[in-house]
């Protein structure tokens, strides 16, 4: 199947939020609670959350799409900073890259990555801040492929359960 990714729309904030519930569910079904994992896509992955953050200016969002069709495959949200270490006024947060873990493999990841890093440039932000559950090896092991350090930790609420997460830094 082809695809591509596109700076998202406001028209596609249902899109969006569709395939940022299903990527969370397919990537910690089995890793956090059921209950919690609901709980967390009701709160943070609904279409208002995602036309905010296609509106705001110093952020952005981006979507990869199957060709034809449409159909959303994953995305990528950058936004102002929220992580407990220190931030400055170049910095940016990648606060999400998801892709169905179907087409892992596939070139998405990748493709993501570099539009989050040409995003970025484009918003004059010189280093780009993620924070990540600390026990997903598999992305973790994605982004120091993509020259991100260890930076930091942070405690995450999902539902009603606290996770360990690492905050990584990358320069743009």
């Amino acid at each position: 199947m082809a695809w591509r990714v596109r700076a998202a729309v406001r028209d596609d904030a249902a899109a969006l939020a569709l395939v940022a519930a299903a990527t969370f569910l397919d990537a910690f079904a089995g890793v956090l609670e059921g209950a919690d994992i609901v709980a967390h896509c009701g709160k943070h992955n609904t279409p208002a959350a995602f036309a905010e953050w296609i509106d705001d200016p110093a952020g952005a969002v981006a979507l990869v799409e199957a060709i034809p069709g449409g159909a959303p495959l994953g995305y990528m949200l950058l936004t102002a900073p929220d992580l407990p270490i220190e931030t400055g006024p170049d910095d940016i947060e990648l606060k999400r890259i998801y892709t169905l873990s179907r087409w892992y493999g596939a070139g998405m990841g990748p493709a993501l990555m570099n539009q989050a890093f040409d995003d970025a440039a484009d918003l004059g932000k010189s280093r780009i801040l993620l924070g990540v559950y600390g026990g997903n090896l598999r992305a973790r092991a994605f982004y120091e492929r993509h020259g991100f350090v260890l930076a930091g930790e942070r405690r995450f609420l999902v539902g009603s359960t606290w996770h360990d997460d690492v905050v990584y830094a990358r320069e743009v």
